[in-house]
């Protein structure tokens, strides 16, 4: 089955094809296309929206403007991702595919490390029992493939602010930033439990914990004779 791999691109959009035989991708539209609408109306459930009548949809359902505005990276990583999926393209639902504009500060700015999911240094890990890091500064018009389902970084080390454009295999590929996960979660994994796993002082994971907006010493184990 065809499938769209997470592609990052400094400056240029580009979406080649990757062939995997994988079935785990968003199903082929059985149809030419599905414009997604929130009434149900005259509509047809189809992946979880439902289906504008055909004969109804228009130009602006496959369509999206002001990609090119930079968006606000005044935050605490430096960075801002626009999404852009069936929610914001109706015309996307069912087509298996979305994209993204990320927007990175000078000096910094960071897309922290996740699962999908000017100069960048980008890079993934692969999986157990290897973990190794594969990661490569890129210029203006260099791509980079992010395989599925690892986690990855991108990072602005350059003294301007960048942007990179990047596509996506799936048409909600959703979005899991490690560490707000694994610290910020509510309620609040137990702080032994972490302590453990990343052989850490449990006063670090408090510490984290607080970082990241978790209830330190509120979780369900509180209850636990």
């Amino acid at each position: 089955m065809s499938a769209y791999r997470f592609l990052l691109s400094a400056f240029t959009l580009l979406l080649p094809l990757a062939s995997s035989p994988a079935s785990a991708y968003d199903p082929s539209p059985l149809q030419d296309f599905c414009v997604a609408i929130n009434e149900p109306g005259n509509g047809v459930f189809v992946n979880g929206k439902f289906c504008k009548d055909p004969k109804l949809a228009a130009a602006n359902d496959f369509s999206f403007s002001g990609l090119n505005i930079p968006r606000s990276t005044a935050n605490r990583v430096g960075s801002n991702v626009t999404l852009l999926n069936a929610d914001q393209i109706p015309g996307l639902n069912t087509m298996g595919i979305s994209m993204a504009r990320i927007d990175y500060a000078p000096n910094g700015g960071l897309n922290p490390p996740h699962t999908h999911p000017r100069t960048l240094a980008v890079g993934f890990v692969t999986s157990n029992p290897d973990n190794r890091l594969i990661t490569k500064v890129l210029y203006p018009g260099d791509v980079f493939v992010f395989p599925i389902g690892l986690i990855h970084f991108q990072v602005n080390i350059g003294q301007a602010s960048a942007v990179a454009v990047a596509g996506l295999s799936s048409q909600n590929p959703g979005a899991i930033t490690i560490a707000n996960a694994v610290f910020g979660s509510n309620p609040p994994i137990n702080p032994d439990v972490l302590a453990k796993a990343f052989q850490l002082d449990k006063n670090i994971v408090y510490y984290l914990q607080k970082q990241f907006g978790g209830s330190v010493g509120q979780g369900p184990w509180d209850d636990m004779p």
